[in-house]
């Protein structure tokens, strides 16, 4: 089943209401954690050539840790959006917005 974003920040908020650890989800923490995930996820590929990296999907081990740590870098993002009240997805689309005027196709204005 898939969930929506803010299905799963819900989530997130029970999980940690449940087990009280409000008071620990600060934007600092959470940015830190966030950082620490994105680091855990870099470490699978650290020492990979490119055409291995590209191949990390094909061992069954490599990627359940690469999902798991994709899985720790949105859980963080998530709930780090959800504190600052930052909608995501809206965001995300104001900086690709941004995005594509700062950088136009080659050959747009010339």
């Amino acid at each position: 089943m898939t969930e929506d974003l803010h299905a799963l920040q819900r989530r997130l908020a029970a999980f940690a209401a449940a087990r009280r650890w409000e008071p620990y989800h600060t934007p600092k923490n959470l940015a830190a954690a966030l950082s620490v995930e994105a680091a855990e996820l870099l470490e699978i590929f650290q020492w990979l050539t490119p055409e291995e990296a590209r191949a990390v999907m094909e061992d069954a081990d490599t990627a359940r840790r690469v999902r798991d740590e994709v899985a720790d870098v949105l859980a963080y993002l998530l709930q780090f959006c959800e504190v600052l009240g930052v909608d995501v997805l809206e965001a995300l689309s104001a900086k690709i917005d941004r995005n594509e005027s700062r950088f136009p196709l080659p050959g747009d204005g010339d």
